[in-house]
């Protein structure tokens, strides 16, 4: 099962566009180095959307074999057509990856039963285990706590993203899913409230920043340890929010780049630099979270 934390990555880019590898790398090494429990390469975070497939394989190669099994690799997989993420599963199951992220079907807004036939479709394509993304404010869709249930019994189906924030939510899912099928917060801001209420981790884009904090705030509230939990997570909360003053990830790669991580906060268009007005907001989250600027 998937569970404690993990950071959905960014993927550093040069000025002229071009994936910046040197950057990847001390990246790779700053979450290894601070507790991190897993990479989602290439998701929404990764701005999958636009690269090419291709870039995106290459992109997983090169992480595979600078991690070398240290920690655990999800590739994003998602795609509004069934039929194109049913071969990219095919295309990186020949990869050593540990496991799929797939988002809901964008933009097409697909029934239940739409989403219901796409997921098994994409399990259907491999013998990795495949995690279920749910995030209505980028979708469109909202896939709901019955659908999950049906798809929890799919054998490669084996957890959830759930970005909703809504832990109302997680409480609908723990009494449809069994104790095996992993709940994972994508929501920041309520993380640790998702873990303190029996959630099992967190795809998170905070921890692009500052990992350390969040794999010790997600250790201390998967134990039960909740005053240590939430003395954590009052540190991290400016960042929680700030790194989504403007959409994700153009905040994150302002931050890190400030940080000293990365030689660029280029995205590919048609996301931009981070506007200046919104600099210094994110520069003080850096500093209430603790990190060396």
């Amino acid at each position: 099962m998937f569970s404690g934390s993990h950071v959905a990555l960014i993927t550093p880019m040069l000025k002229d566009g071009q994936v910046d590898y040197p950057s990847l790398k001390r990246l790779l090494d700053y979450q290894l180095e601070n507790g991190t429990d897993g990479l989602i390469i290439m998701g929404t975070t990764g701005e999958a959307a636009t690269i090419p497939f291709a870039e995106q394989i290459d992109v997983l190669q090169y992480v595979l074999v600078h991690v070398q099994g240290r920690i655990q690799v999800i590739a994003g997989n998602g795609s509004n057509s069934t039929a194109e993420a049913v071969e990219k599963t095919k295309v990186l199951s020949a990869l050593p990856i540990d496991g799929f992220l797939t988002v809901t079907p964008y933009y097409n807004k697909p029934t239940q039963q739409g989403m219901l036939a796409h997921f098994k479709a994409v399990a259907g394509a491999t013998e990795k285990p495949v995690l279920l993304y749910n995030v209505p404010g980028r979708t469109g869709v909202d896939l709901q706590p019955a659908t999950v249930a049906e798809l929890a019994k799919v054998p490669k189906i084996t957890g959830i993203k759930e970005a909703t924030g809504s832990l109302t939510r997680l409480k609908e899912l723990q009494a449809l899913v069994g104790a095996d099928f992993a709940l994972l917060s994508g929501d920041d801001a309520s993380a640790c409230d998702f873990l303190l209420q029996g959630g099992h981790g967190v795809i998170s884009v905070t921890t692009n920043v500052a990992p350390k904090a969040m794999a010790q705030m997600i250790k201390a509230a998967r134990a039960g340890h909740m005053a240590a939990a939430r003395e954590l997570d009052q540190t991290l909360q400016p960042l929680h929010r700030d790194l989504f003053i403007e959409s994700n990830p153009i905040p994150s790669k302002w931050a890190l780049l400030r940080l000293g991580l990365i030689s660029s906060d280029f995205a590919r268009l048609p996301l931009t630099q981070l506007e200046p007005i919104h600099q210094s907001a994110i520069e003080q989250a850096l500093h209430a979270a603790n990190l060396n600027l």
